[in-house]
């Protein structure tokens, strides 16, 4: 059995030790997005924090099966489809579509599933039938709502007691329900919305029944981890733990694991606020593995605030990693103490890395490690270390960083930027050449030619050209 991680449990608000349920394997549910517009980086911070735990515990020793799911039936679906007059499973789709691709620019590793809530209806429907039959919901003019004063656990996750719970998360205040806290399972046909036939007349399912069932028919009565934003934990994940475990009748996850919010001007960012910036923005501008950096410098469970100071900060960082990989200047060799502290470093890196990701997934702290290896490859390069004196450390600086999904490269100059660069570079020329400097003048023409960029000198002026 795979020991040594870990992790910080909000069910039972502290650290424990990693015990799966089944040995070696990990069932690993994450809550998606609602596809409803454009992924803001707030989304993003989620799937990167746990594609990095899924690499960890599958270099671990891990098999990870890992599902995450899109919300394609919901009231912000419905109300944005209505707003644009499109169809409400189409616009989902465009929108699913486009995540995708961002986890491809995120280097995100693909989910094994990435259920959506239209796909799977019977599950639904059949899992309500189910609470129905047990008598934790009750139906009312074709709505389905669950009793959550017939679930004695309700509230283990977030602390809340049932007395004190007022309605209003989700959900406005409905007369016809037992107790306010009841929360929806099947909604009733309005017009405008997708529906499906179910025994209570067309409806919809509610939002929480959605994750239940698509957990459960992708990974079982029981997961390992069951993951979101900290925003999920209550209602939702609670609400999920009552459905769920009311029919089971067992354990739903052993571990809830959740992110913290990534904030603009002090509030979480949200579509709903306006304070959000898109993947697609973000990516415009800088590198993918910038982004990361700016989720790996902190607490996975810590708010983050999103700056361009801590943006500055990740490209510093990016610049700093990369660097390690320059290829050595020197075929001289270094000397025996620089090598020796290299090689030493190289051992202890793994330590180090381990030591940090063990203990509740620490970024920062594995993160300081690589620099620190980073630190010892600038030292011995400057000594005079050659390629093959680099290389083990320079291979275990990308197997690390790749641990933590970085690609460790920076983002190529924009051709503006090049352009401008080349006519510095000819005007200088054209001061040389003026002050009868030809040599000088003639290195930068020979330079800029072995770089594919050919100069030719006319009585009107000097123009360029790539070759």
């Amino acid at each position: 059995m795979v020991v040594g991680i870990k992790i910080y449990n909000t069910l039972t608000r502290k650290k424990e030790e990693f015990e799966t349920i089944e040995p070696n394997k990990v069932r690993l549910y994450v809550c998606g997005p609602t596809v409803y517009d454009r992924a803001h980086v707030g989304h993003a911070m989620s799937s990167i924090v746990f594609d990095v735990m899924r690499r960890y515990l599958e270099y671990k020793g891990y098999e990870v099966k890992h599902v995450m799911n899109y919300t394609d039936v919901d009231d912000k679906v419905i109300r944005r489809a209505n707003e644009l007059k499109v169809d409400a499973l189409g616009l989902a789709e465009k929108y699913i579509k486009e995540y995708d691709e961002h986890l491809v620019d995120l280097n995100v590793i693909p989910a094994h599933a990435n259920p959506r809530v239209s796909l799977e209806i019977d599950g639904i429907i059949e899992m309500v039938e189910t609470l129905v039959n047990k008598s934790y919901a009750y139906e009312v003019d074709g709505d389905v709502f669950f009793r959550v004063g017939k679930d004695d656990n309700y509230g283990i996750l977030s602390g809340r007691k049932v007395e004190d719970m007022q309605a209003g998360f989700r959900l406005e205040v409905d007369v016809r329900k037992e107790h306010p806290a009841d929360f929806a399972l099947w909604k009733s046909a309005k017009e405008g919305e997708p529906a499906w036939e179910s025994p209570w007349g067309r409806g919809r399912p509610g939002w929480h029944i959605e994750c239940s069932a698509m957990a459960l028919r992708h990974l079982g009565t029981q997961i390992d981890i069951h993951g979101g934003g900290n925003d999920l934990i209550f209602p939702h994940h609670e609400n999920e733990i009552a459905q769920t475990e009311s029919i089971t009748g067992e354990q739903f996850a052993r571990y809830w694991t959740h992110n913290g919010m990534l904030q603009i001007g002090g509030e979480a960012m949200s579509k709903s606020v306006g304070n959000m910036v898109t993947v697609e923005e973000f990516l415009q501008e800088h590198e993918g593995d910038v982004l990361r950096l700016m989720f790996l410098n902190a607490s996975y469970r810590a708010p983050l605030t999103f700056t361009d100071e801590v943006i500055e900060q990740a490209e510093r960082g990016l610049k700093r990693l990369c660097g390690g990989l320059r290829p050595a200047v020197s075929d001289g060799g270094p000397s025996e103490e620089d090598f020796a502290h290299l090689k030493a470093k190289v051992e202890d890196v793994r330590a180090d890395f381990e030591t940090s990701m063990n203990d509740d997934f620490n970024t920062p702290g594995a993160l300081s490690s690589l620099f620190e290896l980073v630190r010892s490859i600038n030292q011995a390069r400057d000594a005079g270390a050659s390629d093959t004196d680099l290389s083990l450390a320079q291979e275990t600086l990308q197997e690390f960083a790749g641990l933590l999904g970085l690609r460790l490269s920076e983002k190529e100059a924009k051709s503006e930027d090049v352009a401008a660069l080349v006519d510095l570079l000819i005007s200088i020329r054209k001061d040389l050449r003026d002050a009868e400097q030809w040599a000088l003048a003639d290195r930068i023409r020979d330079g800029l030619s072995d770089l594919g960029i050919l100069i030719e000198d006319s009585k009107s002026g000097t123009t360029w050209r790539n070759d």
